[in-house]
């Protein structure tokens, strides 16, 4: 555990990694915590009406050990099984026993339509899918595209070609024996969100749990603490509900609220955190602003929230000082290397605008790609992260050159570059300018999106905002704002006008939109991200279409 020091410096320096040779992600957050306290809970799983159920370790433990008999049936060490359910206790339960088999967990994402799962599915070659009625249904009619698909498990019943998962399960031991694994050998593939190019499989293996701990602790200010309970409503199939909350609350036998809102609303998750009287949550940043614009009249206390996917700004960060009594503390990472960088208040006050801090126990710098140097204090350049680090990814899936391609080496050290640009602040923080193609080159200015965008999300007209430039001829790009308006507000030329001079005021000159468009939807992908990428397109066709 990360232990806290008077100073971020003084908690770095006392911090050293402890990953055994052996070991096993599903005996580590199951078995070893049911040996302690078998009746603890583990798992409170609400359902959509409300109504809960809660699994102590125990209940965990027996409920893995029979399902990793049944899915032995058709599967051996090493082969993929997937996983496509929503936040529930078979999701936990399917992830414990396919790692205690030795085998790779594959999470998928139940919103997923049947070209992301056929991607997914024929290039990981999983050989089972535990899943619901819906999953099953989708999946009858993509058999015969899946050659090495060999059993689909349904815990709603028998459903087409799928079996009824539950009734093979009772009929198996409560016993099993894990296998001996070894801390890097495989056990989860992730696949990355895909907001640009193909999705590519993320494999990692059991020591990710274990690097994911000290990110995860400082990012709930020392997690855990007496009475804490955690929540997200980031699905478990993303590597930051399943590794950022689900697998480390159950590794320090801290129960997880599991809740699947048929739609997130701000109502609905305000009512499920006084209900269960949860105290800890990963609330990402679209989930806080829709809860922005429905704040509750009295305040909802928490111990610890914490946000990552975007940069959080002041206004944010003031109200979720107001409704929670707590600091919303940012995070940093992504599916091949997660929670390397993190804000903790109770360390330090936060800097709006500023990721944080490289998370004890990870080396992280701003590093040169075209000189292979590090880069000089507030210098922008890529953001990498020193290999080897226990939460690195071991590999790209059946992609060698891809893997390759994501390092680099700097004075004999090896660099796990993430996409990200960035630059180091004198504090020693980390500031997010935004991804390698989100950048915006306006007038010999460099301008980074996720600035303007916080800014803009100040202004009572706007319910969501997209930045990315816009080709023009003299200054090569302008930014272009893609606004989704509040409820009540409706689009005008005067309120374009008024949006752009918001952000002008508040901002550089340079950085103000010149182009302000409104949009029904936000192209967004599954894990709550605005895809830019779809954005650029639609704002380089409106220029085609301007000549």
């Amino acid at each position: 555990m990360l232990i806290q020091h008077a100073t971020i410096a003084e908690t770095r320096q006392a911090f050293n990694w402890s990953v055994p040779e052996i070991y096993n992600i599903g005996v580590d957050i199951c078995d070893r915590i049911a040996a302690q306290t078998p009746d603890n809970p583990a798992i409170i799983d609400v359902t959509e009406d409300g109504s809960h159920h809660i699994q102590s370790f125990a209940d965990l433990r027996a409920a893995s050990n029979r399902l990793a008999h049944v899915l032995g049936a058709w599967a051996d060490q090493g082969d993929r099984i997937a996983v496509l359910l929503p936040q529930c206790v078979e999701t936990a339960t399917a992830h414990i026993a396919i790692t205690k088999m030795g085998c790779i967990a594959l999470p998928l994402f139940t919103l997923f339509g049947p070209e992301a799962l056929l991607h997914r599915l024929r290039d990981s070659g999983a050989r089972v899918v535990v899943t619901n009625q819906a999953g099953a249904r989708q999946l009858n009619n993509l058999r015969a595209e899946l050659p090495n698909l060999s059993m689909i498990l349904c815990i709603d019943g028998a459903c087409g070609d799928a079996q009824d998962l539950h009734a093979l399960c009772a009929a198996q031991s409560d016993s099993f024996t894990p296998v001996v694994t070894r801390a890097d050998d495989p056990a989860i593939l992730i696949y990355t969100s895909g907001t640009t190019g193909a999705p590519k499989g993320a494999l990692h293996a059991h020591r990710v749990l274990l690097g994911h701990l000290p990110g995860v602790e400082m990012s709930h200010d020392f997690f855990p603490q007496p009475g804490d309970r955690i929540w997200t409503p980031a699905d478990w199939a993303w590597i930051g509900g399943l590794l950022d909350v689900l697998m480390p609350a159950l590794h320090h036998g801290v129960p997880v609220v599991a809740c699947r809102f048929g739609k997130f609303t701000a109502g609905a998750a305000f009512d499920l955190i006084r209900t269960h009287k949860i105290r800890n949550a990963f609330l990402p940043p679209t989930a806080l602003k829709l809860m922005r614009l429905d704040t509750p009249a009295d305040p909802v206390p928490m111990r610890s929230v914490a946000s990552g996917g975007e940069t959080l700004g002041k206004e944010l960060i003031a109200w979720g000082q107001q409704v929670f009594g707590t600091t919303i503390n940012e995070f940093y990472g992504q599916t091949e290397c997660n929670m390397i960088v993190s804000s903790c208040a109770a360390l330090e006050p936060a800097e709006p605008g500023v990721m944080g801090f490289a998370v004890p126990g990870h080396t992280v710098e701003v590093v040169d790609e075209d000189t292979a140097r590090i880069c000089k204090m507030d210098e922008e350049g890529s953001i990498a992260v020193r290999a080897p680090d226990p939460v690195m990814f071991l590999e790209y899936w059946n992609k060698p050159e891809a893997t390759a391609d994501k390092f680099i080496t700097i004075d004999g050290n090896k660099w796990l570059l993430t996409g990200d640009k960035g630059c180091k602040t004198a504090t020693g923080r980390i500031r997010f300018i935004g991804r390698d193609d989100d950048i915006i080159s306006s007038g010999g200015y460099r301008i980074g999106p996720a600035e303007i965008e916080d800014c803009l999300l100040t202004h009572p007209a706007v319910s969501l905002a997209g930045v990315v430039g816009k080709p023009d001829p003299i200054r090569g790009d302008v930014v272009a704002a893609y606004i989704q308006l509040a409820n009540g507000h409706d689009g005008s030329d005067a309120l374009a006008e008024d949006i752009a001079q918001h952000v002008k005021s508040r901002l550089a000159a340079y950085e103000y939109p010149r182009v302000v468009r409104f949009i029904n939807d936000m192209p967004m992908t599954t894990t709550g991200k605005i895809i830019r990428a779809d954005l650029r397109q639609r704002a380089a066709k409106e220029t085609t279409n301007d000549r």
